[in-house]
């Protein structure tokens, strides 16, 4: 497993019983994850104290319960890079910490090029990859169909001093502006994406990844540069794993680019007891 351990502004605490006890900075959460199915003694005060607490409802969604006024939003670093925080009405903070990982790999495979490197971030949500790769010297076209995401991500950029980096900021649907990169002859030397597990479409046709994800990433190929650096797609899926969607860089791209493919879950560590909690899967193609 590939683990995100050079986190100082965030860690987990403990995990049990559906849910894990998280540390944004000064600001203590629990929130569920239903990967964690093991009901272990919750022994950090913490439990019982955190500032922020997400319900599940037995009717599906839920609601947070605060102990204390929180700011609406507020700040954590990772290196270089400065994200806003906030929680929302789907659990999540607006920040994955365990892509950090992701971010660290393609950042040194950009410092190294050597070359300028352009990179395309695709259902790129509020910018983590984006401000990775700006920060380490590329140029980035950012995609998300959520206008208030890409309005996010561009808070997270200025919060970051990366404003003035050269970032395309492009609310679309992922697909349809590939196809027409490839019709204009855009190309790229690094693509990440971190699909969803299922959507509608515009139409009301129903998009479930395992079904589309080979598709997907044989459309994007058609937009790399004669010589690329990486291809990175990483799944919350839990009906696909990290194998399947290396197969499948492996098909796409290896025959024409040579280079090789790695895949593997990514996780963070747990204070309490020293492990990792695995919380996605990545497959990566690079030269």
């Amino acid at each position: 497993m590939r683990t995100a351990v050079n986190w100082k502004d965030y860690k987990i605490i403990d995990t049990s019983d559906g849910e894990k006890l998280e540390k944004w900075g000064n600001v203590s959460l629990v929130r569920p994850d239903p990967q964690i199915i093991w009901k272990t003694d919750k022994a950090s005060p913490l439990w019982r104290s955190a500032d922020g607490h997400y319900h599940r409802s037995s009717a599906g969604g839920g609601s947070w319960e605060f102990r204390r006024k929180l700011d609406k939003a507020w700040n954590i670093s990772y290196g270089d890079l400065t994200f806003n925080i906030r929680p929302t009405g789907f659990k999540h903070t607006g920040l994955f910490p365990e892509q950090a990982v992701n971010w660290d790999f393609m950042a040194d495979k950009i410092k190294n090029a050597g070359r300028p490197v352009n990179v395309l971030n695709l259902f790129a949500y509020t910018g983590g990859a984006t401000l990775a790769c700006a920060n380490a010297g590329a140029s980035v076209c950012h995609v998300d169909a959520s206008k208030g995401m890409v309005q996010w991500a561009r808070d997270n950029a200025a919060a970051s001093g990366l404003s003035d980096k050269p970032i395309r900021w492009i609310v679309d649907d992922c697909e349809k502006f590939i196809a027409r990169e490839i019709r204009r002859g855009r190309k790229y030397d690094g693509i990440v994406m971190d699909p969803p597990s299922y959507g509608r479409g515009p139409g009301g046709e129903v998009w479930k990844l395992e079904d589309c994800v080979y598709d997907l990433v044989k459309l994007s190929a058609g937009a790399l540069s004669d010589d690329p650096l990486f291809f990175l797609i990483n799944s919350y899926t839990t009906g696909l794993s990290p194998s399947v969607m290396g197969y499948i860089l492996g098909t796409v791209l290896t025959d024409k680019f040579g280079g090789r493919v790695s895949f593997d879950e990514i996780g963070l560590p747990v204070q309490s007891t020293g492990m990792t909690l695995p919380c996605g899967s990545t497959a990566i193609w690079e030269k």
